[in-house]
């Protein structure tokens, strides 16, 4: 009895798994890669930007920034046990990596309004939800992902409407965009400005 005791001591005093290793928060680098890519793409929609090879540096934010960046960003919020962060890094990520595709095949497709429509709505209505349970985790996510909502609504719509480009309701959806890609960039910013002083620098009202 007096051994089994021991034992019990022994391995309630041993030291903690030397191989064990805290993770940095991933969501700065998320909400940077979404940010940007969002921004430009959405300076594009406004028809601010009008160079016809514009969409080139769009397309490789989508691929490498926005699409992978994030896409492994959502990985480690799995590893977090964050199922927010890494349903809405993992989604958007992929977003970026579908649109990067599409792009590149719409050329010789013919007409796909109603087909781009639908696809933009079904990522508004997953955005709308993702929306909802942000409301549990900071004012600046749920603003990115109400803006986030109504992008994705009123390109739906210019896409729905068809016709010769540009769009009014694709240029509104362009605004909100820049809108959206702004206050991520800020709720990035707060991620990494505070998480380096140790202190609440930049304010994301946490829920």
């Amino acid at each position: 009895m007096a051994d089994d005791t021991s034992g019990s001591v022994r391995e309630e005093a041993r030291p903690a798994d030397p191989q064990a290793r805290a993770y940095a928060d991933p969501a700065p680098v998320g909400l940077a890669g979404f940010a940007l890519t969002t921004l430009l793409l959405s300076i594009v929609n406004t028809g601010l930007l009008k160079e016809p090879g514009a969409v080139i540096p769009v397309l490789a934010l989508a691929g490498f920034y926005g699409g992978i960046a994030q896409f492994v960003a959502g990985l480690f919020e799995f590893r977090r046990g964050n199922t927010f962060g890494a349903t809405a890094f993992m989604s958007y990520g992929a977003f970026w990596v579908t649109y990067w595709w599409l792009v590149q095949h719409l050329a010789g497709a013919g007409d796909v309004h109603n087909a781009l429509g639908l696809y933009l709505l079904g990522w508004g209505i997953f955005t709308a939800y993702m929306a909802v349970a942000a409301l549990r985790v900071s004012l600046a996510v749920l603003a990115v992902l109400v803006l986030l909502t109504l992008t994705y609504v009123f390109l739906a719509v210019g896409e729905f409407q068809g016709g010769a480009p540009p769009q009014v309701m694709t240029q509104v959806g362009g605004w909100f965009g820049i809108a959206t890609g702004l206050v991520a960039w800020y709720a990035s910013a707060a991620g990494v400005i505070n998480a380096s002083h140790r202190r609440t620098l930049l304010p994301t009202g946490s829920r």
